[in-house]
């Protein structure tokens, strides 16, 4: 698999991965109830972690190679950054609405973004 396959790759799974912390935390707030830390956070968190640490050097590498003019680094590293606290923030009820949909907007944008010029790209 190039670099670039495995890059849209990683970027598709952290789409799903947003898409499946949103809709988690409307769960957990019309249930009221927080998920088990140690059985479906952390598992969850870690998987998470371990896809975007390697999406976060990836993408970096290709923005800085490609210079695309809609995307940077520093919006990478956010991205990045709000991806770890979403994948966690979705399962407890006392996480603030706007907050953790702001994040989620933010992060979706950057990962479609990102996916659409990488399949620009590739044709």
């Amino acid at each position: 698999m190039t670099e670039n396959h495995q890059l849209m790759d990683y970027t598709e799974k952290l789409l799903e991965a947003v898409e499946y912390s949103v809709e988690t935390f409307y769960k957990v707030k019309e249930s009221g109830v927080n998920e088990d830390f140690y059985k479906v956070v952390r598992p969850f968190a870690n998987q998470i972690k371990e896809i975007n640490d390697e999406w976060k050097e990836m993408a970096k590498a290709w923005v800085s190679e490609a210079k695309p003019d809609y995307l940077s680094s520093i919006q990478i590293n956010t991205a990045s950054d709000h991806i770890e606290l979403i994948s966690i923030q979705a399962f407890f009820t006392q996480t603030s609405k706007k907050r953790f949909l702001d994040s989620a907007k933010s992060v979706k944008y950057i990962l479609q973004t990102l996916l659409d010029l990488l399949t620009a790209e590739k044709q």
